[in-house]
């Protein structure tokens, strides 16, 4: 009779902890549904892994994607395509720091300057940009600025001669950077920004790749606009740069 009733309870205790397991795992892959649900429509981290968006982002910085700044999609709807928005989708602005996905290999994600729009004509001159021939004429940062922004400088930069600059576009105001020994990219002739695409350039502007090199950024690959810095840090095995925690950039909001 012992027998029996110790099997009784052993089944219903192998039921009831089958039973559990269950539960618990759904419980998970629900949370876990619901997390990248909230990363692909709401807000997504990023890293920066270059220094083309220097003195603004620098390599190490980690920033969160405003992905609904542009309208709201369904989750996941832009793995399969074109994504697909609930809301109206609103059109990038001139001067908003874009994350979109490289237009020649779509599984990386590049970090830029929005400067010319669909129909603009971009052209830059002696490293003077133009926008339908007008000019974003900067001014020169004043000297505290200038010891501010080398003493975070990454190190492959810090021995350069950047002269830097600050310009008003569209409604941003921000800092960026030349140097006054490299006139790779001192001039780009006119071009037309064709229709539903952007032209991207990044703000440390002779150690860039962007738009003056492989072209334009379609609309559908702009995946959110840069909000704000939440940690910024170069782990040890960074082979390009000094190990270093940056405290005083946590919290930085960048859509100025």
């Amino acid at each position: 009779m012992h027998f029996f009733k110790t099997e009784k309870v052993k089944n219903y205790l192998r039921s009831y902890l089958k039973e559990s397991v269950w539960k618990e795992l759904g419980s998970i892959l629900i949370i876990i549904f619901l997390v990248f649900a909230f990363r692909s429509s709401f807000y997504e981290p990023y890293v920066v892994p270059t220094g083309s968006m220097i003195p603004n982002l620098l390599v190490g910085d980690f920033l969160v994607a405003d992905k609904w700044s542009y309208g709201l999609k369904v989750p996941f709807s832009d793995l399969f395509g074109d994504p697909i928005y609930i809301t109206s989708q609103k059109d990038p602005e001139r001067g908003d720091i874009v994350i979109f996905k490289y237009p020649h290999d779509t599984s990386m994600n590049y970090v830029k300057r929005l400067i010319g729009l669909p129909g603009d004509i971009v052209e830059v001159k002696d490293k003077e940009i133009y926008v339908n021939n007008i000019p974003i004429i900067p001014t020169n940062v004043t000297e505290k600025v200038r010891k501010k922004i080398m003493e975070d400088m990454d190190d492959k930069f810090k021995k350069l001669n950047f002269t830097f600059w600050e310009a008003q576009y569209g409604r941003h105001k921000f800092i960026y950077q030349t140097d006054n020994e490299n006139f790779f990219f001192s001039d780009f002739s006119k071009i037309i920004v064709p229709q539903g695409q952007y032209f991207c350039m990044g703000d440390n502007r002779d150690y860039s790749g962007d738009s003056r090199q492989w072209g334009f950024v379609p609309k559908e690959n702009i995946k959110g606009k840069a909000k704000f810095i939440w940690m910024s840090a170069i782990f040890p095995w960074n082979k390009d740069n000094a190990a270093k925690f940056r405290p005083w950039r946590i919290g930085l909001y960048l859509d100025k």
